[in-house]
């Protein structure tokens, strides 16, 4: 992603109080989402905040599919990042709750994974970078703004 670009991607949101589709979306530095009527963006999907009023968010269960290209001694193909992030109870006036984000590379009839990831996108995506066979690289634009 460039900065004269944007990116969006559907996705799910959970918490106590139920389920909603959402839409992320990434663009201009930023990480964007509603979530009943909120809006929230950050430099990182683990870093959402409020944007103007509203909750923080925690207690949640956030999922979406990402389509990459991935190429393989010259042959692109179209893989799906599967991502999962899951967001600790937070204090009120205490900085935000734990972040657990984890994401699967679906590529060629293999799943190659993050395992669990306390840091931020690029990091967890790196780990996947370096699971994938000789030659075989994900698309190199950042997927995020913080990049």
């Amino acid at each position: 992603m460039t900065a004269e670009s944007t990116d969006s991607w559907a996705g799910w949101y959970r918490d106590r109080q139920g389920a909603e589709a959402i839409t992320l979306t990434a663009g201009g530095q930023q990480v964007r989402t509603q979530i009943r009527g909120v809006e929230y963006e950050g430099v990182d999907f683990a870093v959402l905040e409020a944007v103007g009023a509203g909750g923080a968010l925690s207690s949640c269960v956030m999922e979406w599919d990402i389509p990459l290209p991935v190429s393989s001694d010259g042959t692109v193909e179209q893989a799906t990042l599967s991502c999962l992030l899951a967001l600790g109870e937070r204090d009120e006036e205490g900085p935000g709750g734990r972040a657990e984000l984890s994401l699967t590379l679906h590529c060629g009839g293999a799943a190659y994974a993050s395992g669990i990831a306390g840091s931020g996108f690029e990091e967890a995506l790196g780990r996947i970078r370096r699971q994938l066979p000789t030659n075989t690289e994900l698309s190199d634009r950042p997927l995020v703004g913080a990049s």
